[in-house]
């Protein structure tokens, strides 16, 4: 079956890593592409698609951003933050910052955006490996973070159906910059190196190896596409085997 893809598009941290994978995706697929992020210098070196310079922990920022997606027939919920600190030493004001992004901006473009989207419309949030694995005590804010996207996930797909469908990405080890930046705050809380961490983490993986931002820009698409019609409410782990069912 051929992914149908058509229409436009609100993808969110498109200026890079997966995000702008998608972005890329869809824009070569022919969807009309509305890329947002807040780095105005990287998303000024996208191509053949709309952007949107936009720091999504602002409300005010939000409101401009929705009224200019309204009727957007797809939506990818890319952007994320990730805080590596031990448990102990995190703060409530380290669980605000992080959830602002990770869940209140998903739940607020996606409640809102969503409810604005003709019937076939779909929405994919992006979760992690890291909201199913059994315990993280050194990104344990960014996992709680990450747990809730999918609950909200679940929510919005009931939420929306039959008319669009909702559905989450687990992303694993993805080679980003984002991946980088986890590698060396690891590094730093176990008094390693990002090479160390990166051989210990590879060892978990059946296959690996950490994947592409396109491999996994290549299930969201699927997610959005026609040939996903019949999965709304679902995680779709990208992870090279990290989490089995």
């Amino acid at each position: 079956m051929k992914m149908e893809l058509s229409g436009t598009a609100v993808i969110t941290g498109a200026a890079a890593g997966i995000g702008r994978a998608v972005a890329e995706i869809l824009r070569d697929a022919g969807v009309d592409v509305l890329a947002v992020d807040r780095d105005e210098r990287a998303l000024a070196t996208l191509s053949g698609m709309r952007t949107h310079i936009c720091d999504l922990r602002s409300a005010d920022e939000r409101d401009a951003l929705v009224a200019k997606a309204s009727g957007t027939r797809y939506l990818v919920n890319s952007a994320g933050a990730i805080l590596i600190k031990p448990i102990l030493e995190c703060t409530v004001a380290d669980l605000r910052t992080i959830f602002e992004l990770n869940v209140d901006a998903t739940w607020d473009l996606t409640s809102r955006i969503g409810a604005t989207m003709p019937t076939g419309g779909a929405i994919v949030n992006m979760s992690s490996a890291a909201a199913r694995l059994n315990a993280n005590t050194e990104t344990a804010i960014y996992s709680a973070s990450k747990a809730a996207v999918l609950s909200v996930t679940r929510s919005f797909a009931h939420a929306f159906a039959p008319g669009v469908r909702v559905n989450a990405v687990c992303p694993g080890m993805i080679d980003t910059g984002m991946q980088v930046e986890v590698l060396e705050g690891l590094a730093r809380v176990r008094d390693s190196t990002p090479d160390g961490v990166l051989s210990g983490r590879l060892q978990t993986l059946p296959l690996g190896r950490m994947a592409t931002a396109q491999e996994c820009a290549g299930v969201i698409a699927f997610l959005l596409s026609d040939a996903a019609a019949y999965l709304t409410g679902q995680a779709i782990s990208a992870d090279g085997g990290l989490v089995m069912l």
